[in-house]
């Protein structure tokens, strides 16, 4: 027999989970009717569990792609089954690359998106000229050496307080285009891998690519630091540089 709380009565109560998912086969986090998310998996996993419709609201979307190692999210339902069957549950059932690391109660005005102080998203380069036969769908191969020095010198340009409208794809809403960086930078890891961590209040659609592939620029000697900064204040998205690709890009740590 599952474990239960005391309060027979079953109110209805709001929990919090934190979840890693590999992203390569999802359309991303949100839910869509005909194609996989991850919220819709969640959503019908626990939707069967509770035996009763389960919304879940997370901390932000991840693109099609994307991967997570900690993304938040929190639901209600009316249960006595505690959180630890719950995730239990939760992960012996779903069949996709899907783990719930935790799930505890929250207080019942907790929210996962409007609550959120930070977002830490990492980003993953493989430099060198041979590809790689495994990980291939967690990082971006490039072939030039890139110099991590100047990609360095360009993320001075990016912490603080800035209007990221060059760095933003159309298609999500927002009511400002402002956002603030505590901090972003690059470091080298073994096996010819390159790091990028960047920590910000919050992220416009695909900043954190569209970032990357602009610095991708300033590692191969294309632009100058200065012209990154140039590219940041002109707010015009044609200026800077491609997209880097989803397989990359983590979701590391939202922090309230």
């Amino acid at each position: 027999m599952p474990k239960t709380v005391e309060n027979q009565n079953s109110p209805t109560k709001n929990f919090k989970i934190v979840v890693a998912y590999d992203g390569t086969n999802f359309f991303g986090w949100q839910r869509q009717a005909d194609k996989p998310t991850i919220q819709g998996e969640l959503e019908r996993i626990l939707s069967m569990i509770l035996n009763q419709d389960i919304k879940i609201h997370g901390s932000g979307r991840t693109d099609a792609g994307v991967h997570a190692r900690a993304q938040v999210a929190h639901f209600h339902a009316e249960t006595r089954l505690t959180p630890d069957i719950i995730q239990k549950g939760v992960n012996s059932l779903v069949s996709a690359p899907i783990v719930i690391h935790d799930c505890r109660l929250a207080d019942p005005d907790f929210h996962a998106q409007y609550h959120v102080r930070s977002k830490e998203y990492r980003y993953y380069i493989l430099n060198r000229e041979p590809p790689t036969a495994i990980g291939r769908d967690y990082l971006w191969h490039v072939k030039p050496v890139l110099n991590i020095d100047a990609m360095n010198q360009c993320c001075k340009y990016l912490v603080g307080e800035h209007d990221f409208k060059a760095f933003e794809n159309t298609g999500s809403p927002r009511s400002s285009t402002v956002r603030t960086i505590f901090s972003a930078s690059w470091t080298e890891k073994p096996y010819d891998r390159l790091e990028f961590c960047i920590c910000a209040t919050g992220f416009l659609k695909n900043m954190v690519r569209n970032i990357v592939g602009t610095l991708k620029d300033a590692g191969a000697g294309r632009i100058s630091p200065a012209m990154f900064n140039q590219i940041l204040c002109s707010r015009e998205r044609s200026l800077a540089g491609a997209t880097a690709p989803a397989r990359g890009l983590f979701l590391h740590q939202v922090n309230y």
